[in-house]
C-alpha cells in the first residue's frame, strides 16, 4: 500500500458463476479526491464500488483502505468499515426511527461516542444537508430526496475517511436530485475523499478531480472531466457519452 493514497486497488476480479464481472480493475484514489465512475449499467461500476468495504467478496486481487487490505481475512473488515461511509440508491433507513435516531444509533452501538456526542454530531450534520428542522420526523414522512439526504447525514455521523455513493440518485424524482448533488458538491469542498457512482455526466462534470469509464467489466479510459466529456479517446467512451449527452 502507497501511503499518498486513500483507497488503492490492484488487479481486482469479481465473478458470479461464469459470469465475469471485474476483469483486472486497477485504480487509486488519493485522500480529498473526488472520482466519478461513469459506465453503462451492467459495466461493473456497482460491483466494484461493494467490494471497496467487502459487502462483496472479491475473486482476487486487493483493496486497500488507510493502509488496510480488507481482501486480508486477517483484517478485522468491521473496524475499517467503520472509516468507510456508503449512501446506496435506496435509502435503508429505519422506519420504526425518527431522523435523529436512524442517525445516532450506529456511532452509540458501536461505542464511538456517548449518545450526548451522537445527538451533538447528529444535528450538525442534519444541519449541513439542510434537514435539521426534520429530526423528530419519522423518515416515511419524508421526500426520497430528503430521505436520501438523512442517508448521507448518517453515513457522515461515522466520521469515515471515504464516502461512496452507488447511484445515489438514481430512485429520486427528477426535482430532488438537485438537493442531494449540492449536499456531495458541499462534501467534495469541503474535501472529503468520495468515490461515486453516477449517471448525472453534469455533476461529475462540475465535482469531479478524475472520471473513470467502466465499460464490460474492466477501466477502459480515465482522466479530469475536461479530458473524459470533451477529449474522450477509447471508442467506447465516444459512444457511451454520444448516447448520454446527445451530442
Amino acid at each position: 500500500m502507497d501511503k499518498k493514497y486513500k483507497v488503492q486497488v490492484k488487479d481486482l476480479h469479481k465473478s458470479y458463476g461464469s459470469n465475469e464481472v471485474l476483469k483486472g480493475i486497477d485504480l487509486n484514489v488519493k485522500p480529498s479526491e473526488v472520482v466519478c465512475m461513469i459506465g453503462p449499467s451492467g459495466s461493473g461500476k456497482s460491483t466494484f464500488l461493494r467490494c471497496i468495504n467487502k459487502l462483496e467478496e472479491p475473486n482476487s486481487g486487493h483493496v486497500y483502505v488507510d493502509g488496510y487490505d480488507i481482501a486480508d481475512p486477517k483484517v478485522n473488515i468491521n473496524q475499517v468499515r467503520q472509516n468507510i461511509g456508503m449512501v446506496f440508491q435506496h435509502f435503508n433507513l429505519f422506519p420504526n426511527m425518527n431522523v435523529l435516531q436512524n442517525i445516532t444509533l450506529a456511532p452509540v452501538e458501536l461505542g464511538k461516542m456517548s449518545k450526548d456526542e451522537a445527538k451533538k454530531a447528529a444535528m450538525h450534520y442534519l444541519d449541513i444537508v439542510g434537514l435539521s428542522e426534520k429530526a423528530d420526523a419519522n423518515p416515511t414522512k419524508l421526500s426520497g430526496g430528503q430521505q436520501q439526504r438523512v442517508a448521507i447525514a448518517r453515513a457522515l455521523a461515522m466520521k469515515p475517511d471515504v464516502m461512496l455513493f452507488d447511484e445515489p440518485t438514481s430512485a429520486l424524482d427528477p426535482e430532488m436530485v438537485g438537493d442531494v448533488l449540492e449536499v456531495m458538491k458541499r462534501l467534495a469542498k469541503e474535501g472529503m475523499t468520495m468515490i461515486v457512482v453516477t449517471h448525472e455526466m453534469g455533476f461529475a462534470k462540475q465535482v469531479a478531480d478524475r472520471v473513470v469509464f467502466f465499460h464490460d467489466g474492466n477501466i477502459r479510459e480515465q482522466g479530469t472531466p475536461d479530458q473524459i466529456f470533451d477529449h474522450p479517446q477509447h471508442p467506447d467512451t465516444k459512444s457511451f457519452l454520444n448516447k448520454v449527452l446527445n451530442v
